[in-house]
């Protein structure tokens, strides 16, 4: 096997093209470049123009160490990237695939995204309710989680759309017209104290390891201004290269697990899909209740 010294993507230079980045599934550095390439048009809307956090892996997953990484730093070609100042540092955005290429460069194995655009980063315009099961927690339960807070969302006039993590649990965002950041975390924060209080035996909003043997954290405290959750269609620097994949609600009983999805079979779904299940999110914009 011949090893290619670099290739390129886009405009964006590949060195060692060849190195593995999940060794348990065999996914090089030009594998991920690959995916992100064909899952562009489906993964586009949910980055460009938002401020990235990046968990990068240099060496794989295999070796080395891992790092998370919030503002630009060697490594990465910065001339593709957008970068804004704030408070002495320069926040990470991208605005087209050649961005993404280069967040690949530098071994990114996963980008995240705050819940606000790079222009107006003191208001949120997506709440994440991040359902995360506790030690001894079923798949089942889990999907009876997501629906539940679909359903309370529901109550008080709010769509909401689901995506499988790549790990190990549920996102449930809602897409909302701009809000203040205090705003946003007090609503959701009232959305996952009810469910703990209401069924202290299957939900908790506390924080913890101790808090959650046999019940799923309903974590609402990614909704803050510098919070992050993991981006729709990226990778996740785990075991067999798993994807965090929307999916329609219709769909979530069918799902097996949060990371049923990777790198070698997301096209086959998207593939066959008739509708993007998160087809119109951008356009939404839904007016948070007031709460107290």
């Amino acid at each position: 096997m011949t090893t290619r010294t670099n290739t390129t993507a886009g405009k964006v230079r590949l060195t060692h093209p060849d190195r593995i980045y999940w060794d348990d599934a065999g996914v090089t550095k030009q594998d991920l470049a690959d995916y992100y390439g064909k899952v562009w048009p489906w993964m586009r809307p949910h980055v460009t123009g938002r401020a990235l956090a990046l968990l990068r892996c240099p060496e794989g997953t295999g070796i080395g160490q891992c790092f998370f990484q919030k503002h630009a730093r060697a490594g990465i070609p910065t001339a593709f990237l957008h970068l804004v100042p704030e408070k002495g540092d320069k926040i990470i955005s991208i605005d087209d695939l050649d961005g993404l290429i280069a967040l690949v460069q530098g071994g990114t194995l996963e980008v995240h995204t705050r819940g606000s655009i790079i222009d107006d980063r003191e208001r949120a315009d997506r709440l994440v309710f991040d359902l995360d099961p506790g030690p001894g927690t079923n798949w089942a339960r889990m999907v009876d989680a997501a629906r539940e807070v679909r359903e309370r969302l529901k109550h008080v006039k709010l769509k909401s759309f689901v995506k499988a993590s790549g790990g190990k649990g549920l996102h449930v965002v809602v897409p909302i017209a701009p809000a203040p950041w205090a705003a946003a975390k007090t609503f959701a924060r009232t959305i996952a104290e009810s469910m703990a209080k209401d069924a202290p035996g299957r939900f908790t909003a506390t924080a913890g390891e101790d808090n959650r043997n046999n019940r799923i954290f309903v974590d609402y405290l990614r909704n803050s201004r510098e919070a992050t959750a993991i981006a729709p269609y990226s990778t996740r620097a785990r075991a067999g290269a798993p994807v965090a994949m929307p999916i329609a609600w219709e769909e979530l009983g069918g799902l097996k697990s949060a990371h049923q999805y990777n790198v070698r079979n997301a096209m086959r779904r998207l593939s066959r899909l008739k509708k993007d299940p998160w087809a119109g999110i951008g356009r939404v914009k839904q007016v948070l209740p007031k709460v107290k």
